[in-house]
């Protein structure tokens, strides 16, 4: 069997060349990205987040929200279409938390008036800078035409899953993607691209039992988030399971 050339490795992922041109082969590790606070290996990780990211992005691609996903290969890795990332993290909130809660001094749990969208510098050695609109256009990341795509892009990859998760029992607070350019001749589009994991979402488990008073508390962090996550939606590959719970680090 011919070795594969790799392409890139990062803290999550790996990417290969794809079997055909304008493709790549993403295979997903048991390590921990950075934004996730867990061990730095999780057994059976990769195998859950590769079938929860094939589970959205197809989800995605079928109502007319483009992605990268072109089909899940095996148990860890998916063919994708290969695109040129753009370098931002897109982050969007719906409830606050983390360190918007902190900057701003809203209450954790907090609904938002409405999503707020963020960017933030893909760069870990700066820690992901929070960035404005001005710096993105300035330095050349995207333009502006680009970034108004990107919102209408995030707002619909957030109704999507918001409604996704609500049907099974779980909060989305907020969120991150990232998005990428292809060409399709001359003509270039935005899509999603990376994956749509417990490592990029906030989920909170609004099943929570009643108090003794008859009152429901408000959702806590989704227990054991791997694997209940894969079980309520219904993909969950057996003898895999986990005990973690990891949140945006943005």
């Amino acid at each position: 069997m011919a070795r594969r050339k790799k392409v890139y490795e990062g803290k999550a992922k790996i990417l290969y060349e794809g079997p055909e041109p304008g493709t790549l082969v993403q295979y997903f590790k048991d390590d921990s990205s950075p934004s996730v606070a867990a061990p730095s290996t999780l057994e059976g990780k990769g195998v859950l987040n590769n079938r929860l990211s094939e589970f959205f992005m197809s989800g995605l691609n079928q109502i007319g929200v483009p992605t990268h996903f072109i089909r899940r290969l095996n148990m860890r890795e998916q063919l994708v279409r290969m695109a040129e990332i753009i370098p931002l993290e897109v982050v969007v909130r719906n409830f606050a938390a983390g360190p918007l809660s902190s900057r701003l001094g809203i209450p954790e749990g907090a609904q938002l008036p409405r999503p707020i969208v963020e960017y933030y510098y893909k760069d870990e050695k700066l820690n992901s800078p929070l960035v404005a609109e001005e710096h993105i256009v300035a330095f050349g990341w995207a333009n502006q035409q680009d970034l108004d795509d990107i919102v209408a892009l995030a707002l619909r990859v957030n109704d999507f899953l918001s409604g996704v998760m609500m049907g099974v029992g779980i909060r989305l607070a907020d969120f991150k993607i990232e998005v990428g350019r292809i060409w399709e001749g001359d003509f270039m589009r935005l899509i999603v691209a990376d994956e749509i994991s417990p490592d990029s979402c906030r989920l909170w488990d609004m099943r929570q039992p009643e108090r003794p008073d008859g009152t429901i508390p408000d959702p806590q962090p989704l227990g054991d988030v791997y694997t209940e996550l894969a079980r309520r939606l219904g993909v969950l590959p057996s003898n895999v399971t986990h005990t973690m719970k990891p949140t945006l680090i943005n």
